[in-house]
């Protein structure tokens, strides 16, 4: 089929509103809660019978599930993703989960084992370890660590089946010492009714998988069902209205982070080659939705990877929607040297930086806003997305300014464990007395003075 040449949006950084461009090309990819679109709106009238946006979507289905449980749950399932399911068939069956296993490739299988006992390796090398503090005049102080109880899962199931997401995602909590695991899969091909997926979920132990998915399967795991214990934190990515039931039921449990679509920065320079960066690109539009981004001091630099992504677009499976991800999400940014390079892509905060250039140590220190940073020509993102052992559930939309990829240490619930001798406690009650009398509070100076006396 014959395509139109790529129209991808080309940035300037001499241009006097750069700070707006980027504003604004960051903002397309932020969870847009009250944007509602045609089809949003006719969509939303068909279910509700009004039209809602989104977050008044999410609203709705959260309140609805809280208060009916799993009646309201199966009725979404039916009404959003066609699957009409009952109390006994909402959780796959152990049998199910056996059934898929036996079916795989053993070749997949033992890529699945690889790819848990990497994640597993780093994720245990990472995690926070007991630290005590003790001071000379009988003072213990302790920070102890405990592992959560349960941990919900959410793993998309509309484009692709991403049995790597239940990798990234289930193997840092095994890590941590998480004792049960629930994971939430839309019922779809793509979903809990994916082979794959299920596959991977009984070879690495996971045992709890439910076929929901959208905000009322968030609402699940963070309320609770007849048949399902609600979770003390959920973790993992999914669309527009996972995202904001995640940011609704924050505080009723714990989360890892609000994810917008898959993003991408690549700085590169003379030597980087213009098919591995335009392969780069591509494979993170091919999300679909998927942000790619260029950031190069070279105009030639720009014009081959213009002319690679052209090239390389139309060899895809998902060319069409990659084509259209590029389009709408893409950006080919030429600064003026290496310092704005570290200052733009600063402003950008990706999810994915990949600092493509010969010396990728010249900039890494300087910067300081990505989610993950993969380093020189023979790292491509891929390689985080799949097999390395960080975590590729990261954040997304300008929030890795101040957020963090999810890792083991997400899973732990750390607390302080205070231990004072007599002599300990004598020797700091002057500073105890002055500040409660500073602040007035009577009693708290009487819980010392009662111990000082005698």
């Amino acid at each position: 089929m014959n395509q139109s040449l790529l129209s991808i949006q080309r940035i300037d950084t001499r241009r006097d509103d750069i700070r707006d461009v980027l504003g604004s090309l960051r903002t397309k990819l932020s969870p847009q809660g009250n944007i509602v679109s045609e089809a949003g709106r006719q969509r939303t009238i068909a279910v509700f019978g009004e039209p809602l946006t989104p977050q008044q979507v999410v609203e709705r289905i959260c309140s609805e599930v809280q208060d009916g449980g799993l009646e309201v749950v199966l009725k979404y399932n039916e009404l959003l993703d066609g699957a009409r399911l009952t109390p006994d068939t909402l959780r796959v069956s152990e049998q199910e989960l056996e059934a898929a296993h036996q079916t795989a490739d053993p070749e997949f299988l033992a890529t699945i084992g690889r790819i848990r006992d990497n994640i597993m390796e780093f994720q245990s090398a990472i995690l926070h370890k007991q630290v005590s503090l003790e001071r000379p005049t009988g003072v213990k102080l302790t920070q102890r660590y405990t592992p959560m109880k349960r941990a919900g899962l959410c793993i998309p199931g509309g484009a692709a089946a991403y049995p790597s997401t239940v990798l990234m995602t289930a193997v840092p909590a095994m890590a941590a010492g998480v004792e049960d695991i629930a994971m939430m899969a839309p019922p779809t091909d793509f979903g809990s009714n994916n082979p794959d997926l299920l596959a991977t979920c009984y070879e690495i132990g996971v045992k709890e998988v439910y076929r929901m998915g959208g905000a009322h399967g968030v609402a699940a795991l963070a309320y609770g069902l007849e048949n399902l214990q609600g979770v003390d934190i959920i973790v993992g990515p999914g669309n527009l209205f996972v995202a904001l039931a995640k940011k609704l039921v924050y505080g009723q449990v714990a989360i890892d982070s609000i994810a917008g679509p898959s993003e991408v920065v690549v700085i590169a320079d003379e030597t980087t080659r213009a098919d591995y960066t335009a392969a780069d690109l591509l494979a993170q539009a091919e999300h679909a939705p998927g942000a790619s981004i260029l950031v190069t001091w070279s105009e030639d630099v720009l014009e081959q990877t213009a002319a690679e992504l052209e090239r390389q677009v139309a060899t895809l499976s998902r060319e069409d929607l990659t084509r259209q991800s590029l389009e709408d999400f893409g950006a080919l940014i030429l600064v003026k040297d290496q310092d704005e390079a570290v200052e733009i892509t600063n402003l950008i905060c990706p999810e994915h930086l990949h600092i493509a250039i010969d010396n990728p140590y010249e900039l890494q220190e300087r910067l300081t806003t990505a989610g993950a940073t993969f380093m020189g020509n023979h790292t491509p993102v891929a390689l985080g997305d799949y097999v390395a052992g960080p975590s590729h559930t990261l954040p997304t939309a300008g929030t890795a300014r101040w957020a963090s990829g999810l890792s083991s240490n997400d899973f732990l619930r750390s607390s302080s464990v205070l231990e004072f001798s007599r002599d300990g406690m004598l020797d700091v009650a002057v500073d105890v007395q002055r500040m409660a009398d500073k602040e007035g509070l009577t009693a708290h100076r009487a819980s010392v003075d009662i111990r000082v006396q005698g």
